[in-house]
């Protein structure tokens, strides 16, 4: 998903039927390229998309021109955005959401690119809210190609671990693993042409054709473990993205990072 900065919101894929029960859901914003022999793939789930961050984002200069702060209208998280990128890793437990009436979406996942450019190599889960009841998905994708779904089952309060990793030939490999269910999938894709600009680890609100969808109630979620070419997150100079509203009010807000690797997102308005 790519994060959208705040006042330029990235065009959102075609609906299509998605990880949810949603009939016509948004189409994610995630990119993914079919794998040709990616294992236990979903045919259905909600068509969303997972968008890189808006270019147009509030941001806040921090030490030595690194931008330290960060908001966005579909990210909350931290990026790494200095270098040219190898590998980014983290583990969380899986958040179910409080679902009213409305249909809305939390995203979590780990990914390369998408801060400062217009692709996000990215695996992660979704929850969606759909007549009051939460439903969980997991997927990866290479955008701006759409979402590829997987099959396996994922519940609220599993423990995920997400890896994307990169040569410097452009192949990429993408981890997901429920150590709680007992499952993996390991996908590889190769575009040689992607700048690997930014490592990130984030909570995101999809996005489909009409903008960013209302970001469902995932109460908070917990970050470990979370990593960057081999060394902690904090040792990344990464940059803190809190989500608002295009009005500036805050959606998700995410604590500093303890021991150098661990960090949580809280919600606060969908």
């Amino acid at each position: 998903m790519r994060l959208r900065r705040k006042g330029n919101p990235t065009a959102p894929a075609t609906r299509r039927p998605r990880r949810g029960p949603r009939a016509v859901l948004a189409a994610l914003l995630l990119a993914a390229l079919p794998a040709a022999s990616a294992p236990a793939l979903s045919a259905a789930g909600p068509s969303l998309s997972f968008a890189p961050h808006s270019a147009a984002a509030r941001l806040h200069p921090g030490d030595v021109g690194l931008l330290r702060n960060a908001s966005s209208t579909n990210w909350a998280g931290y990026a790494a955005h200095s270098t040219t990128y190898t590998s980014v890793t983290a583990t969380w437990r899986e958040p179910s959401a409080s679902c009213g009436s409305g249909t809305s979406y939390a995203s979590f996942w780990t990914g390369l690119d998408g801060y400062n450019s217009g692709s996000v190599e990215q695996t992660g889960t979704l929850v969606e809210c759909v007549n009051g009841s939460p439903h969980q998905f997991s997927w990866y994708e290479m955008y701006p190609a759409a979402p590829v779904y997987f099959s396996s089952t994922l519940v609220a309060g599993d423990t995920m671990t997400a890896t994307v990793s990169a040569t410097s030939t452009g192949a990429f490999t993408l981890f997901l693993k429920d150590s709680t269910r007992g499952w993996s999938h390991t996908i590889h894709q190769t575009n040689s042409s992607l700048a690997r600009s930014s490592a990130e680890v984030i909570a995101e609100a999809p996005s489909s054709s009409s903008g960013v969808l209302p970001l469902a109630n995932f109460g908070t979620v917990s970050f470990s473990g979370a990593g960057v070419d081999g060394g902690t997150l904090a040792a990344s100079n990464s940059t803190e993205i809190n989500m608002v509203t295009s009005s500036g009010t805050t959606k998700a807000s995410c604590s500093g990072i303890s021991g150098g690797t661990a960090f949580s997102c809280t919600w606060h308005h969908s």
